[in-house]
């Protein structure tokens, strides 16, 4: 008898609360054993400090919970700013990641005056994006370009060519389903198979096409069922993390509490359990 496919599920622990202690305990109660570091007490991750991070790895790993990845909010800044901007961050998030016990990091391809064109910034983002590959090569980590609204990377043609032109092992793609929906992609029909070799990661919500409402997965228009199949088909068995976005978005993150955040979990794992897939 064929064993069924396993993915570990993850989750954005501030989501959930901005203590640890608090994000842990929810995520083990909703049946995943990993966790995606964002922040931590209400500090991003790339400014947490030695001792805050040592003090996360040791709560984590007394109560066995394992790191996907850290969440940074590399990328997500002007694309004028200098490379060296970036670059000094990622270092910070690298040291994270080491001290957490992760290889993944998070990254995104840069936002644009209003004025500007995708066009306009390609040659600036190849450069950054670029550098950053280097930094990862060398400290031997892995960026995961998340795709996101209003960043360089935002359907699934300019993701391809960010992750083509870098053209670095230590760049590859992490998958939002609802934030295709909300740059007006269909993220199956429209991407899957342009952009499948490259996706190492998966992040789990959903959106309405008709306004970009954030919704569990199954309830909108991403496609999720389709996408979640492919995976499966194609052997995945990586993570899947839960960034349900169900009381507030912003630029920088989201929150849905504890109670939306176990709702957003279940919808997952029915979509799951329907194409034959556990979640450990």
């Amino acid at each position: 008898m064929t064993e069924a496919p396993a993915w570990t599920l993850s989750g954005f622990g501030d989501e959930i609360d901005d203590d640890p202690v608090v994000q842990v305990a929810v995520l083990q109660a909703l049946g995943a054993s990993a966790i995606e570091v964002r922040s931590a007490w209400g500090v991003n991750v790339v400014d947490l400090d030695e001792d805050q991070l040592a003090g996360l790895h040791r709560l984590l790993e007394d109560r066995g919970q394992s790191v996907s990845a850290v969440a940074s909010p590399i990328g997500k800044v002007d694309v004028g700013l200098p490379v060296e901007h970036e670059v000094t961050r990622l270092e910070r998030a690298i040291a994270a990641a080491h001290a957490l016990g992760t290889r993944d990091i998070r990254v995104f391809s840069f936002y644009r005056s209003p004025e500007q064109t995708p066009e306009d910034v390609r040659d600036a983002v190849l450069t950054r994006m670029r550098a950053l590959a280097d930094v990862a090569e060398r400290e031997g980590v892995r960026l995961l370009h998340e795709n996101e609204k209003d960043i360089y990377g935002d359907v699934p043609e300019r993701v391809l060519d960010v992750v083509e032109s870098v053209g670095s092992d230590a760049l590859r793609l992490a998958w939002d389903n609802a934030n295709y929906v909300q740059c007006g992609v269909r993220p199956f029909t429209d991407g899957w198979d342009l952009l499948a070799p490259y996706v190492v990661y998966l992040q789990v919500k959903d959106a309405l096409a008709a306004d970009g409402t954030v919704v569990p997965a199954g309830e909108g228009d991403g496609e999720l069922r389709e996408t979640l199949t492919a995976l499966r088909d194609a052997g995945y068995d990586g993570h899947a993390s839960l960034e349900p976005h169900l009381a507030s978005a912003t630029r920088l993150g989201g929150s849905s509490g504890p109670a939306a955040f176990g709702r957003a979990a279940r919808a997952f794992r029915d979509l799951t359990r329907q194409i034959g897939v556990t979640l450990r």
